[in-house]
């Protein structure tokens, strides 16, 4: 996968990414409710995950937006990948431990559902934090707390307050009047976005879900 250093001398966002890793270093979280009213049906009804459905939703908006793509490469410089990969907790029932594997992603999600599943064949069952190996440097995190409807997630990340890439959480979808909600929180280094970035994802994930007919392929 592709890297691309960001010259720090030309780029326009220099300003706030010194601010806000040196200065006043901040990450920020947001939790909205994304309605799926529409998404969900056309889930079931055409034989598809909602869980990969969600994770190729962000995967797909993740890799419009530079903002979101951010990371440092091998020699420390800052830059943006040109796609990326999501990385996701998978839950063991039987003793209530789960595992962090990624898949590749793919802009068709008829073919990134068939990779979910197949990763999941092979490593779902694997009692180990991460049982796929060779996990590439251009994957973002993504993990379920299917449980419970909450109302906010604050993540806190202990690694000097570096971490570019946005974080997600998605939680228990729940029924309100005739719509059905799902929380999605998403944690982000201030230093690489803004509030406007977190809405403008919000956003976006809304418009997937309204439209699941424009990219969901029929089942055969």
């Amino acid at each position: 996968m592709i890297f691309h250093p960001i010259d720090m001398d030309t780029w326009s966002r220099k300003p706030y990414f010194d601010h806000y890793l040196n200065n006043v270093r901040c990450t920020f979280s947001m939790t909205s409710n994304i309605d799926i009213t529409r998404l969900l049906p056309e889930l079931k009804r055409n034989g598809y995950k909602l869980y990969p459905a969600l994770i190729h939703m962000l995967t797909t908006i993740m890799n419009r937006h530079t903002e979101f793509r951010m990371g440092y490469d091998t020699d420390g410089y800052v830059g943006y990948w040109e796609s990326m990969f999501p990385s996701y907790t998978i839950f063991h029932e039987d003793d209530k431990t789960f595992s962090s594997i990624w898949t590749a992603h793919h802009e068709d999600f008829h073919v990134f559902h068939e990779r979910y599943l197949a990763d999941l064949a092979v490593f779902g069952e694997i009692k180990q934090f991460t049982p796929k190996s060779n996990e590439p440097p251009y994957t973002f995190p993504i993990s379920c707390v299917p449980w419970v409807s909450f109302t906010g997630f604050n993540l806190n990340i202990y690694n000097e307050g570096t971490y570019l890439s946005p974080v997600f959480t998605i939680g228990k979808y729940f029924r309100q009047a005739d719509s059905i909600l799902l929380p999605l929180a998403v944690q982000m280094l201030h230093a690489v976005c803004d509030g406007y970035h977190a809405s403008l994802l919000v956003q976006e994930m809304q418009t997937l879900a309204d439209a699941v007919a424009t990219w969901l392929p029929c089942s055969k």
